[in-house]
């Protein structure tokens, strides 16, 4: 009997539901966990998004420490101890290296491209071409960017560079990362436009997304998860790990501005 491609999603769907369910019920009777969960910033308001509903089915805790992708590496080093990992695939191959990760749970995770940070009620700029993002780059007074050591900051180093515009904007860049707080910067008026990726800044009260970087100025990032080796005890990470990358979570991270990968064929 042939069997079609709905009908298998939904029955991984129900085959994913059941085993939350018994899980569920197993932690009725036992003590709960709790899970700590490092990751980078950009998958922040995703996580926060799916923390009730997955702490609700389970009776697991999450406690999460976000940072920038450089600090997470540097407190992970000096012993740290994480339940689960999320960071950008380059890097979180260096974790692997650094203090080893679980085969198990592994996963290219979702990715995230380049947004346009503008004040709310400004005109919107166009970001349609290399051209335009360099007309918007000499005109600004002011542009916050991520640190330069970073995936994405070196990425837009490199971008204006590219552009020809590097020595020109170079006295004009704010360096912050998004993670502590540099959405706040446009918001308030102090630059007048941010580059960073776009889940990281799509929830800052006086500032909106006015677009992406367009494909040939565009770097995305994925995300990638893991369980430290040091987890002697990861059914509950990896619980939580098969929860995220869960198909039926898809527009969590859509409306966050990721693109969930197919993790789960």
């Amino acid at each position: 009997m042939r069997m079609s491609a709905g009908w298998l999603r939904s029955v991984m769907r129900f085959s994913f539901a059941l085993t939350i369910g018994l899980t569920a019920m197993q932690t009725s009777s036992a003590a709960a966990s709790e899970i700590r969960v490092y990751s980078g910033g950009a998958p922040q308001e995703t996580l926060e998004m799916l923390r009730a509903d997955f702490e609700k089915r389970t009776g697991h805790k999450l406690a999460f420490t976000f940072a920038h992708v450089s600090v997470i590496q540097k407190k992970l080093a000096a012993g740290e101890k994480a339940d689960v990992v999320l960071l950008p695939t380059p890097l979180m191959k260096a974790t692997d290296q650094a203090i080893g990760l679980r085969a198990e749970g592994r996963a290219e995770l979702a990715r995230i491209g380049i947004g346009v940070l503008i004040k709310e009620g400004a005109p919107r700029p166009d970001v349609s071409s290399a051209d335009a993002v360099r007309k918007l780059l000499r005109e600004a007074r002011a542009i916050a960017v991520p640190q330069p050591d970073g995936i994405t900051g070196s990425h837009l180093m490199r971008m204006m560079d590219k552009l020809g515009v590097a020595d020109e904007v170079r006295g004009k860049l704010k360096h912050k990362p998004a993670v502590d707080g540099a959405g706040n910067m446009v918001a308030s008026g102090e630059a007048d436009v941010g580059l960073y990726l776009a889940s990281e800044v799509l929830s800052i009260k006086g500032a909106v997304l006015a677009g992406f970087l367009p494909q040939e100025l565009q770097n995305y990032v994925v995300y990638s998860v893991g369980i430290p080796a040091a987890n002697t005890t990861p059914e509950p990470a990896l619980l939580f790990v098969n929860f995220i990358e869960d198909a039926s979570n898809r527009e969590s991270w859509k409306a966050t501005g990721f693109e969930l990968l197919d993790v789960k064929k």
